[in-house]
């Protein structure tokens, strides 16, 4: 029987939900001899071995931290990964490697049913590959945003720069880095939450825990809240789509 792996790259990724979702999916849809599995690399540049150890791998996901550092080791970027800047789907055609970017489609479809008229200027909380695909659909939909860093550069603001004013300008909050992942639970960006009101929309790329504290401090306020689960299983299905294009 001809073996169908599929895998994940990233960097201490044991928690990963994409293993088991994929391997729950193969089962249903009753896929003999697929598989998904993680490989944890230290370094991208363990990728080129690990692709040679494992020939018959035929498509990837990518998360943290190599959603950018990945791109170099491609050769060739969809047109929408290519204007995103980060890949976190790999498509193999032959001994090419084609990068994809499903993180876009998922924030989307999973943001738009909560969006009022009154958001129109977003904070991105966190300025790594997964904030790239944010960045593109909320310039998609219209609505300005604003990178808030530790390390702000020119084009981007400093967490101790949020204040009543600043949140008061942009009601919706998306939280892109990994704070309050578990089992990290209490951690969550640093924010004036007593600035938030009913008018906002607190959105987290976490899945786990359910409601992280970012969310819950949210939720305290009468924010709308949305955590990072629907936009994992819509990234993860178009992904599959991708894969089965052949």
């Amino acid at each position: 029987m001809k073996k169908h792996r599929f895998g994940l790259v990233g960097k201490n990724i044991s928690y990963s939900f994409s293993k088991g979702y994929f391997t729950d999916k193969f089962s249903k849809l009753e896929l003999e001899g697929y598989s998904y599995e993680n490989f944890d690399l230290q370094r991208i540049d363990e990728l080129p071995e690990l692709l040679k150890s494992n020939p018959d791998v035929m498509g990837l996901n990518v998360t943290i931290p190599y959603k950018q550092e990945v791109i170099p080791y491609l050769d060739e970027l969809d047109a929408q990964a290519e204007e995103i800047g980060a890949v976190n789907t790999i498509k193999f055609e032959g001994n090419r490697l084609i990068g994809y970017n499903t993180d876009a489609y998922g924030f989307q479809k999973t943001i738009e049913p909560f969006l009022k008229s009154h958001h129109t200027k977003a904070l991105i909380l966190g300025t790594g590959g997964a904030s790239k695909a944010i960045a593109f659909v909320l310039g998609q939909l219209g609505i300005g945003f604003t990178y808030v860093s530790r390390n702000p550069d020119a084009t981007q603001i400093g967490y101790d720069e949020l204040n009543r004013s600043v949140l008061e300008k942009h009601p919706i909050l998306v939280n892109c880095t990994p704070l309050g992942t578990h089992p990290n639970v209490d951690q969550k960006p640093e924010i004036p939450y007593p600035h938030i009101t009913e008018k906002h929309l607190l959105f987290d790329l976490i899945y786990n825990p359910k409601k992280t504290a970012f969310l819950t401090e949210g939720k305290q306020r009468g924010a709308d809240i949305v955590n990072g689960l629907g936009m994992l299983v819509l990234q993860a299905d178009r992904a599959w789509e991708i894969w089965r294009e052949y």
